[in-house]
């Protein structure tokens, strides 16, 4: 075991590492020395993900922030999510038509109208 790793790494950390397997249920990231990680397709993103590999590859260097260490297997828990990782602006896939609030504007007194009529004939 590695006591350099473990004493210069501690749960809360930042660490990059290099991806090394894909799964179902996660990513398999090798840190340093002989110590490898894994981010659980929980940990990866506050969205949905069906499939992990249309978000990386093997080979990819990724930062991860440890949530564990387990120093008997020299195995770490990690987590994406949990850091500031996508950067890149996500663009909307609903397409704008420059209405704006328009809609809203013209339906809401009626709206407001047939709520009130509902709510005094109760």
């Amino acid at each position: 075991m590695c006591d350099w790793f473990m004493s210069n790494i501690k749960v809360g950390d930042i660490v990059k590492g290099q991806i090394t397997g894909i799964t179902v249920y996660g990513v398999f990231v090798s840190l340093m020395d002989d110590y490898t990680g894994m981010v659980h397709i929980s940990e990866v993103s506050n969205k949905f993900i069906r499939d992990l590999n249309s978000k990386f590859k093997i080979g990819d260097i990724i930062n991860v922030k440890v949530m564990e260490i387990d120093e008997n297997k020299s195995q770490v828990k990690l987590s994406i999510k949990q850091i500031d990782y996508n950067v890149e602006p996500t663009l909307s896939k609903i397409p704008e038509n420059g209405q704006g609030f328009k809609l809203l504007e013209e339906n809401l007194p009626v709206w407001t109208k047939e709520k009130m009529e509902e709510l005094v004939a109760k």
